[in-house]
């Protein structure tokens, strides 16, 4: 099974990224909703704001569907104990093992203090009104809600202020969520590889990976379709027809890989 990866452009390399469970694909897609939904808080353009809504409330959904505040603070008790085993090892950097549980006991330490996320917003009637309108195409126009109309003819430091005070209930929830990738992202070495024919396989014997990082030279115009199970790493690149389909490319393709797992 290979799927679409997130996508992040760092210079002239891409990088792509392939969850290889469930678990990893739920917290990546959330990471993409959190980062678009700080992008359009902070354009001034009220169309910006209306996406930025659009975004909180598709936040909102997934948090009323799963537990995912439970089971980030499962992951991240379960990170803490593995790093606290690690004062045994020689050669452990003292300092940054201590800050990094320190920080992984704030942050869990906010989410267990927190209450159900989001209840601020489902208790004011008139955000409930707007999540409602806006579920519904064009929902948001002023013929079907002119308050939401007039709210944004308020000026753009105000609707920010009020933006910032609707998003913060969520942000304990981002921070665990971004520290937990963060190291998943880290315990991963990068290596140079080559996927002859533009294809590249890894046997793995039985070794089970959460996330596949690749990168690859924007210029080359190709992106890789990737799979993994405990038997094997599979990468495919492909470039767009001029249908835009996808079209393997059958040319010895140099890119980079990290295998991670925490």
């Amino acid at each position: 099974m290979h799927a679409g990866a997130a996508v992040r452009v760092i210079g002239r390399v891409i990088l792509y990224e392939y969850p290889c469970n469930e678990r990893i694909r739920s917290l990546l897609r959330v990471e993409h909703l959190f980062d678009r939904l700080f992008f359009f808080a902070e354009g001034e353009d009220v169309r910006h704001h209306q996406v930025t809504m659009a975004t909180l409330f598709d936040l909102l959904d997934i948090f009323e569907r799963t537990d995912l505040r439970g089971a980030i603070m499962q992951d991240l008790e379960r990170q803490r104990g593995s790093l606290a085993a690690l004062r045994q090892h020689p050669g452990v950097d003292e300092n940054r093992l201590n800050a990094m549980l320190e920080e992984i006991q704030l942050v869990n330490g906010e989410l267990a203090n927190q209450g159900k996320v989001g209840q601020s917003l489902r208790d004011n009637e008139w955000l409930t009104s707007l999540r409602g309108r806006l579920a519904v195409p064009g929902g948001s126009s002023p013929v079907d809600m002119p308050s939401f109309f007039s709210w944004q003819l308020k000026s753009f430091e105000e609707r920010r202020n009020d933006l910032r005070t609707w998003i913060e209930p969520f942000m304990s929830l981002y921070r665990g969520l971004a520290l937990i990738l963060r190291m998943l992202r880290d315990s991963g070495d990068v290596r140079d590889m080559m996927a002859r024919d533009g294809a590249y396989q890894e046997m793995l014997s039985g070794k089970t990976y959460q996330l596949l990082r690749v990168w690859i030279d924007d210029s080359r115009r190709v992106f890789p379709e990737m799979s993994a199970n405990k038997y094997l790493i599979w990468v495919r690149f492909a470039a767009q027809g001029a249908d835009l389909k996808p079209q393997p490319v059958g040319v010895d393709t140099p890119f980079q890989l990290a295998c991670c797992h925490i």
